[in-house]
């Protein structure tokens, strides 16, 4: 799947890895020059050259957003440090080494990146930490302060040793804005009705990739947020999916998919979960009109999910009461 990247199997990591294969997708689908052909056939197959390409465009796309779409910053690593640390600073022979460089036209941002694409992929590049950086200094420190609310005050959070994303995170790569919910737009009350003293952020856009979230210990415990619209419904076909803590992709090449009803009764939706041990794209079919589901699901007790796979469950939340076919494939997710 040359279209793949391999992603760190748990961690912060994997998640913006994951958020940047869905726009390397959107790229390889719905953005190439007019001459190439965007079918999965040619994902699937696409050159070295292209891949970087896929790449930069996907870098670019996220920081470009962060910065509203007016300027963008990226940092690199230098061999000399580049400011003198203070007598509290913890030298890191990393931050201290960042160089920035700001752009105000999106194809100098991608030139750029494109010159420079092996700091971001070459092994041992330490490719992900650069592209974060990069990212808060697109969206700016006043701005994500902005961006939060009372919840959240980080973009990561430590977790059984591990560094992970927090929601706020995941919207700035998704949408531009580190707001820290997934529902629409700002909320005035909390669960119980009542005024809060200042408004919750949630999403205020569309974005071209979007997010679905699923969750067992959460639906367990009737805790499971509930996605927007914003989120759930994105300008392309192509969502990021956090199931139980992990991160996959689902996608359609059919960019008719969620502007023409008729095209969601009977449809093809492509998952990835950037694992080594998946060799190929698994390809699901989704029937929103049969009810087979919803028939079979009664008759079971207590927990869906001890019967459907935890996908399933995260296309639900989309496509309620959907049937979905793993065509021929083992359920491995």
């Amino acid at each position: 799947m040359s279209y793949a990247l391999e992603t760190e199997r748990v961690g912060g990591a994997c998640a913006i890895q994951m958020v940047v294969q869905a726009y390397i997708i959107k790229y390889l689908l719905f953005n190439r020059p007019m001459n190439s052909e965007c079918t999965m056939q040619s994902m699937m197959t696409v050159g070295e050259k292209e891949q970087r390409k896929a790449l930069a465009a996907a870098l670019t796309d996220i920081l470009w957003t962060a910065g509203e779409e007016q300027t963008a910053t990226v940092c690199l690593v230098t061999s000399e440090r580049c400011f003198t640390p203070h007598m509290d600073y913890k030298l890191d022979n990393f931050t201290e080494r960042l160089q920035l460089f700001t752009f105000k036209k999106k194809d100098d941002v991608k030139s750029f990146i494109c010159e420079h694409i092996q700091c971001f992929k070459d092994e041992g590049s330490h490719g992900t930490i650069l592209f974060l950086y990069s990212l808060i200094f697109s969206r700016t420190i006043d701005r994500m302060r902005a961006d939060f609310d009372c919840t959240t005050t980080h973009l990561l959070h430590v977790s059984l040793g591990n560094f992970v994303c927090r929601q706020a995170l995941l919207n700035l790569l998704l949408t531009g804005r580190a707001t820290p919910h997934v529902f629409n737009g700002a909320s005035l009350n909390d669960e119980q009705d009542e005024a809060l003293a200042q408004p919750l952020h949630g999403v205020l856009t569309r974005s071209h990739v979007g997010y679905l979230l699923w969750n067992r210990e959460q639906v367990h415990h009737a805790q499971l947020p509930l996605v927007g619209s914003m989120l759930k419904t994105p300008k392309l076909p192509i969502w990021v999916c956090n199931i139980n803590g992990t991160y996959s992709v689902l996608f359609s090449p059919n960019r008719s998919l969620l502007s023409d009803w008729k095209m969601e009764h009977l449809f093809h939706l492509y998952f990835y979960n950037g694992q080594p041990t998946q060799l190929n794209t698994t390809m699901l079919t989704i029937d929103t009109h049969s009810h087979h589901w919803e028939a079979e699901n009664n008759d079971i007790q207590g927990d869906p999910e001890k019967k459907f796979p935890s996908v399933e469950m995260t296309i639900r939340t989309k496509w309620e009461g959907s049937v979905i076919d793993w065509n021929g494939t083992v359920p491995f997710f």
